[in-house]
């Protein structure tokens, strides 16, 4: 029986963006991202990450794809994607996995969606299509320079602007994916052959990371668009910072040098609920404060502060509770979080977190610390 791959082409290399397959977008790294987005889609029976680079090679593997080295020759700038796909079509097949579909997919592309990875899939393996690409539709009027600089129509005529609902759409390629017949694209060596079919895909999925711009860009978008496939964030651990989580990242001080901050009841109530669900919780703080170890009591919640290094803290707790780093959220909001927030499968950052915080996280929450943000996980969190 033939089966559907997955290929994932991710080269360590990147003039633009120097590591770009592994810079995170909604907290994850764009070839982890690619690989969610496969193995998310039911027609996909293996997912595949083609690389040069041992550290993608590992958080590939750690994402679930089988991870097959690139050679030098076919790693560099020049080198097509075509080739690393003939590769590893190659190898597989070395290894007695017969390849009947493939799903080329491009981890700079960090909106894939599964649905239209599936409609791919279907598309060839019924034969109705020999290749297609993922492209959204659009009725935008394109134009070119002639040799003179001078503007040209491309796709209309400048003298007649006829309104949208009576233009025929056009189809921009998105570059996110493509599928064909596996002993087709051999025969042809290109992803474009026979006949050729569209599977549309949602405009403002349609984001191609080249250059550090574009990475900001899709960085301050992700949350918009990862949200709508679902709120619910599934873990095993809750792991907080306290000051400006916990509170709203100010404190009074009193004649005696004593500091008194404000906390959220209704935050209180979000981690009794958590306690009672059984979901481990522990709050993590740089800060040694009496404040904090009293805060930490009244709800019931084991705290480790005076932390400088909070990924190794983190770490070493989680291994001690038997639960995956990647079964963990952690909810930061300053730059000292910067390091755990890496380490954990669900980064979080309350709403008002730092820059640098809301670039790593995987979720912005709505509420600011100390006014819900914690509460605000925990209802993501709790099953409903």
């Amino acid at each position: 029986m033939t089966r559907t791959v997955a290929i994932i082409p991710a080269r360590g290399g990147s003039k633009q963006v120097p590591g770009k397959n592994l810079r995170r977008i909604g907290g994850l790294p764009l070839v982890e991202r690619a690989v969610r987005a496969a193995a998310a889609a039911s027609g996909i029976d293996l997912v595949v990450v083609s690389t040069d680079d041992a550290e993608i090679a590992a958080v590939a593997a750690a994402a679930g794809a089988r991870v097959i080295t690139r050679p030098a020759e076919i790693s560099g700038d020049t080198a097509s994607s075509e080739s690393a796909v003939l590769h590893a079509l190659d190898e597989l097949e070395s290894e007695d996995v017969r390849v009947g579909t493939v799903v080329f997919m491009q981890a700079t592309s960090p909106f894939i969606p599964t649905s239209g990875l599936d409609e791919a899939v279907e598309l060839i393996s019924s034969g109705r299509f020999d290749s297609v690409f993922s492209a959204h539709e659009t009725y935008g009027f394109l134009w070119r320079r002639d040799e003179d600089g001078a503007a040209e129509a491309i796709n209309h005529d400048a003298s007649h602007r006829p309104r949208r609902q009576d233009r025929e759409p056009h189809y921009l390629e998105t570059g996110a994916f493509y599928a064909f017949g596996a002993a087709g694209f051999r025969a042809a060596g290109h992803r474009f052959f026979g006949r050729i079919g569209i599977v549309e895909v949602p405009e403002q999925t349609a984001v191609e990371i080249d250059d550090a711009q574009q990475l900001a860009m899709a960085a301050a978008v992700a949350d918009l668009i990862d949200r709508p496939s679902g709120d619910r964030i599934d873990v095993r651990a809750v792991v907080t910072d306290f000051d400006g989580v916990h509170t709203d990242d100010t404190a009074l001080v009193d004649s005696e040098g004593r500091e008194h901050v404000r906390v959220s009841r209704e935050d209180g109530m979000g981690v009794s609920l958590l306690r009672r669900a059984g979901i481990p919780m522990l709050i993590l703080s740089t800060e040694v404060n009496p404040v904090v170890r009293a805060r930490a009591d009244k709800l019931k919640v084991p705290v480790l502060h005076g932390i400088d290094d909070k990924a190794a803290a983190l770490t070493a707790w989680a291994a001690e509770q038997g639960i995956a780093l990647g079964d963990v959220a952690y909810l930061g909001n300053d730059v000292n979080d910067l390091g755990a927030m890496r380490i954990v499968g669900w980064p979080v950052a309350v709403g008002n977190a730092h820059p640098a915080v809301r670039e790593q996280a995987r979720i912005v929450l709505n509420r600011n610390g100390g006014q819900g943000a914690v509460r605000e996980l925990v209802e993501r969190v709790l099953p409903r």
